[in-house]
């Protein structure tokens, strides 16, 4: 059988490590700490999930098929808001409703790039956009990012070829948590623009930044669509992890080709997500001002308990938004510390490894700690058993 393009990709890293767990028996009195996927475990507040409930028994076209791109009403509302707290000029037909973020990603990708092609990542990177770009044909160069996990538009510039189709950055950073300033944002859309490429920002977790106001001004640039591609989900906002909505804010002639990867994968996003969304949108402005508060009060917590790590000599490399971004101490590689924590610590986190390149000497120091499901106490309890564990 030929190698397809899925078997040139490495396995899944929640379903690999999920499966650690397998055969684990844990003292009562020491139950799992999970602090491996980067998804709100709660479903979403009473007030949306009455409305859901509503939609489905009152709404027959939250059962049906809806326009490719997304619902007229979501578009006009994200561009409206995204307008006003980005102070540029967002227009409903510069947005398309995806089946969460990661389709977002994914059909970005397809939009923009051909087989041999290449994509710039920086490093530590989301797994799952090194995955997507495998399957796609596409080769992904890494990025590595400074001491303080950002990376550096000066040497992305040393990177690019004439196969390079776009530079990819996540902010807040997934894994590392970091919120990437906006002068290196800047400077990332000023290099694309340069050199004729698109720079794909993806702010899934933009909701959690800790600072006030727009994170960046790109879309101050009456002339952004040239270059920029926004990438956003509705699923950490309102808990929709479930019913896959999220958001490209993009030219239309680029949603013009989104719209034929949308219709052959999935036709549209899935109505009843992207109603809640619109709703969630119109109606949970505190709501979510109060979830992000709560973030980034555990995110306060990982500071405060960070001295009780640092004293067993591991150290913080980056923190916010839902992770924090650390390296460990100990004389083995992530992949098996993150294993050998299952069983003796309680701790279920995913190791460096999974977000580097094959073979890279940092990823086997690091691990990823996404903490939105674990409140101050739990951050607590959890910073203990890292101290306290021994191989």
């Amino acid at each position: 059988m030929a190698r397809t393009r899925t078997a040139a990709t490495f396995a899944s890293p929640v379903m690999q490590a999920s499966r650690w767990l397998a055969g684990v028996s844990l003292p009562p009195d020491r139950p799992l700490i999970n602090v491996s996927q980067a998804a709100p475990v709660d479903p979403p507040p009473a007030a949306l999930r009455a409305e859901m409930a509503r939609l489905v028994q009152d709404e027959p076209a939250t059962h049906l098929y809806g326009p490719v791109l997304g619902l007229p009403a979501l578009r006009a509302e994200v561009a409206q808001q995204f307008s006003a707290a980005y102070g540029g000029a967002i227009g409903a037909e510069n947005v398309a409703i995806t089946a969460g973020c990661n389709q977002a990603f994914c059909a970005a990708i397809a939009a923009l790039t051909a087989e041999g092609d290449e994509l710039i990542l920086p490093v530590p990177w989301y797994f799952n956009h090194k995955m997507w770009l495998d399957m796609a044909g596409v080769h992904a160069v890494p990025l590595p990012c400074g001491p303080e996990m950002l990376p550096d538009p000066d040497h992305a510039a040393r990177l690019i070829t004439p196969r390079t189709r776009a530079i990819v950055l996540v902010t807040p950073n997934n894994p590392c948590g970091v919120e990437y300033p906006a002068d290196l944002v800047a400077g990332f859309a000023a290099l694309a623009r340069r050199h004729g490429i698109t720079l794909i920002v993806d702010e899934t977790y933009r909701d959690f930044d800790s600072r006030p106001g727009a994170p960046h001004d790109l879309f101050t640039d009456p002339d952004w669509a040239e270059t920029l591609v926004q990438l956003y989900s509705f699923s950490k906002a309102y808990r929709l992890t479930g019913h896959r909505t999220g958001a490209m804010i993009a030219h239309p002639d680029l949603l013009a080709q989104v719209e034929k990867f949308m219709d052959t994968v999935i036709i549209c996003a899935p109505q009843l997500g992207q109603r809640a969304a619109l709703w969630g949108m119109q109606n949970l402005g505190q709501w979510l001002a109060g979830e992000r508060a709560e973030i980034l009060d555990r995110r306060a917590a990982i500071e405060e308990n960070l001295p009780r790590l640092t004293d067993a000599g591991w150290r913080l490399l980056g923190v916010g938004a839902y992770f924090a971004y650390v390296e460990h101490p100990h004389d083995m590689p992530s992949d098996s510390l993150a294993q050998h924590l299952v069983a003796r610590a309680g701790v279920l986190a995913l190791p460096g490894t999974m977000f580097m390149p094959e073979g890279d000497a940092a990823g086997a120091r690091q691990m990823r700690i996404a903490f939105a499901n674990v409140d101050r106490a739990g951050i607590a309890q959890l910073f203990d058993r890292l101290a306290d564990f021994r191989p």
